[in-house]
């Protein structure tokens, strides 16, 4: 017999969630039945989407059920198997996440591409977090070599990376971070960085210093005063790829819209959200353009780890707070090190 241990959510949050609500507890797993696979998971991925699967509504994915198995990308080696597509040792990319050995039918696992990369990368840089960033930039903006480009977060698991392509694309890049650290990294990667913890009128300001002639291309993670800023220095015709808006993620009250929100209208901008989940056909291009680039070293990526299934609570709270650079992983126990 085989337990897992996982995490169930047992209340809907109000705001940014407390601790106590996430609950640790272990089942049997039931034998194999055709078709399924069996994962002992070494690596966990925490992302900020999460938070509004916690709330009980519906939107692009469905909410988390109160009481049953939290989920989320996870990369494991497979223990068990009757499908015919996967055996003993693989190593496997999936959803089921929150645990420390999951069970799932075969179609919902990938085996993980053939880069040499730490496996954990297929989380972040080559995972669900670069293919977001890479769609938003090529598929959603259009990036054209020379553009002016914005990046809001641009030292997370997908802002780094949307910097770093698009500087290397030849492009004039600013991305902002909230610490003097994260903007020493993006100032090393040849991004100009600016303070995005400051007013409206602060940020606007800082912008039009590291970007004197307008943006053409904002890459959006943040909302709140960050979007505001960035719609008082982007240029006409300029393009908005909306990737997430952690700023508004906790809120227990609608936020009120940007208030030059007719910037849109008189710089005739094109503003546009993606969820990446929905261009998944992309996978393969993204893999074989960025893969080699991550392989060779042209593209630098962080990881913040926290290590144990105990603390994987911690690790998702903490994106709220800051305390990430790069990707935010969870290593579970045997796991090799990063």
């Amino acid at each position: 017999m085989t337990e897992s241990r996982y995490y169930v959510q047992t209340r809907r949050p109000s705001g940014l969630p407390e601790k106590e609500l996430f609950e640790l507890r272990s089942s049997t797993l039931p034998a194999l039945e055709s078709g399924e696979v069996r994962i002992r998971n070494r690596w966990l991925s925490v992302d900020p989407y999460m938070r509004g699967r916690m709330d009980g509504v519906s939107t692009y994915i469905e909410p988390f059920e109160l009481e049953e198995p939290l989920e989320g990308g996870a990369l494991g080696e497979v223990i068990e198997s009757r499908h015919d597509g996967f055996g003993v040792g693989d190593r496997v990319i999936h959803m089921g996440g929150w645990r420390d050995v999951a069970q799932l039918p075969g179609d919902q696992i990938q085996h993980l591409p053939q880069h040499d990369v730490p496996e954990q990368a297929f989380l972040g840089v080559l995972g669900m977090p670069g293919m977001t960033a890479w769609l938003g930039l090529e598929h959603i903006a259009g990036l054209q070599s020379g553009d002016r480009v914005l990046v809001s977060a641009a030292s997370g698991a997908v802002g780094s990376l949307a910097a770093q392509l698009a500087h290397l694309k030849g492009c004039d890049v600013v991305g902002t971070a909230g610490s003097s650290a994260k903007r020493e990294w993006l100032e090393a990667h040849g991004i100009r960085a600016v303070n995005h913890r400051q007013s409206v009128e602060a940020l606007t300001r800082d912008l039009q210093q590291a970007a004197p002639e307008g943006i053409d291309v904002y890459y959006e993670n943040v909302g709140g005063a960050m979007l505001e800023a960035a719609l008082n220095v982007i240029n006409p015709f300029g393009r908005i790829a909306v990737c997430g808006m952690i700023a508004h993620y906790n809120d227990a009250e609608p936020a009120p819209g940007p208030s030059n929100i007719t910037h849109i209208l008189l710089r005739r901008l094109r503003m546009q959200g993606f969820i990446v989940l929905e261009h998944m056909e992309h996978y393969a291009q993204f893999v074989s353009e960025v893969g080699p680039r991550v392989e060779r070293g042209e593209i630098d990526y962080e990881e913040t780890v926290f290590e144990g299934l105990k603390q994987t609570p911690d690790a998702f709270l903490s994106l709220f707070e800051g305390g990430n650079t790069g990707k935010m992983l969870v290593r579970l126990e045997g796991a090799d090190e990063a």
